[in-house]
């Protein structure tokens, strides 16, 4: 399926997404930019029908949630939910079906805003009196702020205009809650490579709106390149092949021959879907630390190098170790914060690239290392009993005593330095008295940290409990 996401032409006749001119007539949906010989490869192979559609075979296949909505005419507001290039402005389109039953309407939430929608509500309420209901696409929604998506909530509940709208990012976070409860949301998968070949196939043969009208061949193992470096992407498919075929016109104008190599040139270097600050972040890095957690090298290795390739800043996942020794390894391995504490320094006393090799050196001893999170779960419990009892007193054996005051009211004359008792400790009692018998690190039996419990175990029976003060 021809990509179709933010910054796509609309046909010539409909309304534009908005920053290029007025509001004109409805756009007709079932006229594309294919029809214009000039546009883009990606363009004038975009889908006409949902038959043409490839790799959403779970939303638009015999019987598929979208087909149905299409065949039974009955459109409801909706979100499409994916990355880029996966068919979300098609799907749009094609969806809103017939233009003599509905008007089909595009906005960019990057460049319109409240006037703009107003607009459109005023045209849809005059189009419902001749009979036909207005589709609202509205790509990019996410980028609307609360007031400018709760502007479109009365007329999407009312049924003056049905709602599609495009997003890349998760509508849990980006879209409000009473809009998301009115939308049906439909989640779009990125390409899978099969079918981002059998698209490219059909561009290379379709003499009419793809390349099938040139003396242009392509070898297998050169489709199959470039299908890998979209990435799913299938704009990115057909504007990669279209920049392929454009280089070996140039280089034999008389038998331009795309093959692996200047596909490879064509393409350039993999453009991974990946952002700072956003879901797929934090999808990439939930998956690092689960698989760290999980004593599985490999995978963890995986997910640090596709941060890395993507553009992530190298002490982040730096950071990110340092705390998965103290959490998730703790004291099972007592070696693994001083060696994730040295993996970052070497990231910022080093750098980039040979960084990398300190960050897989703390990924592989992490990830190999006997796991527990004994001491993690023993301060969150603390933290727990500290805001349910407020400031306990201190024992007055624990008090400082600098003045002969304090001293005169007892503070700190009862505390013996376990450097001065047998065997280096002494059973006093160190918690606040309203706490009794608290208990909050319970060392596991894994690694160093089955010594830890064998001694805090001793140690307990031996400690005198308040009431014995």
């Amino acid at each position: 399926m021809a990509g179709d996401d933010a910054g796509d032409s609309l046909p010539h006749d409909s309304l534009p997404l908005f920053g290029s001119r007025e509001l004109g007539a409805p756009a007709r949906a079932h006229e594309l930019a294919s029809d214009v010989p000039a546009a883009p490869l990606a363009e004038r192979m975009r889908p006409r029908s949902l038959d043409e559609v490839v790799g959403q075979d779970e939303l638009v296949g015999p019987g598929a949630p979208l087909r149905r909505l299409a065949d039974s005419g009955a459109l409801p507001s909706l979100l499409l939910w994916g990355p880029p290039g996966c068919g979300k402005t098609t799907l749009a389109r094609l969806l809103a079906g017939d233009p003599g039953r509905h008007a089909f309407v595009a906005l960019s939430a990057v460049t319109a805003g409240v006037k703009e929608v107003r607009e459109v509500v005023e045209r849809a309420r005059r189009e419902a009196r001749a009979g036909r209901r207005t589709v609202l696409f509205l790509d990019e929604i996410h980028r609307f702020n609360r007031a400018q998506q709760d502007a479109l909530l009365p007329h999407v509940e009312r049924g003056v205009v049905t709602l599609i709208g495009a997003t890349t990012e998760n509508p849990s976070f980006e879209v409000v809650a009473p809009l998301l409860s009115r939308c049906r949301v439909f989640t779009l998968k990125p390409i899978a490579r099969e079918a981002l070949k059998a698209l490219l196939a059909r561009a290379l043969a379709d003499p009419e709106r793809g390349l099938g009208g040139e003396p242009v061949v392509a070898e297998p193992d050169a489709i199959e390149a470039i299908a890998a470096a979209a990435d799913g992407d299938a704009r990115r498919a057909l504007g990669l092949f279209e920049a392929a075929a454009a280089l070996a016109r140039s280089e034999s104008p008389a038998q331009p021959r795309i093959d692996v190599a200047l596909a490879r040139r064509a393409a350039g270097s993999l453009a991974l879907r990946h952002d700072r600050d956003r879901e797929q972040h934090y999808d990439v890095v939930s998956a690092f630390i689960k698989s760290l957690r999980a004593s599985d090298p490999d995978a963890a290795l995986y997910w640090g190098a596709r941060m890395l390739e993507a553009g992530e800043d190298p002490r982040f996942l730096a950071r990110r170790l340092a705390i998965f020794a103290s959490e998730d390894v703790g004291n099972a391995e007592p070696a693994a914060l001083p060696l994730a504490m040295a993996a970052y320094q070497a990231v910022e006393r080093i750098g980039m690239p040979e960084a990398r090799i300190a960050i897989a050196q703390a990924i592989t001893f992490l990830a190999c290392a006997p796991k527990s999170n004994a001491s993690y779960r023993a301060m969150e419990a603390a933290l727990d009993v500290v805001r349910a009892a407020g400031s306990a007193a201190v024992p007055l054996h624990l008090r400082n005593a600098p003045t002969r005051l304090m001293r005169d009211l007892d503070y700190g004359r009862e505390y013996r330095s376990p450097h001065d008792a047998p065997g280096g400790f002494v059973e006093a009692w160190n918690l606040p008295d309203e706490l009794g018998d608290a208990r909050f690190y319970e060392p596991s039996e894994v690694g160093a940290e089955a010594l830890h419990r064998e001694r805090v175990t001793e140690w307990r029976r031996r400690r005198r409990p308040p009431a014995s003060r």
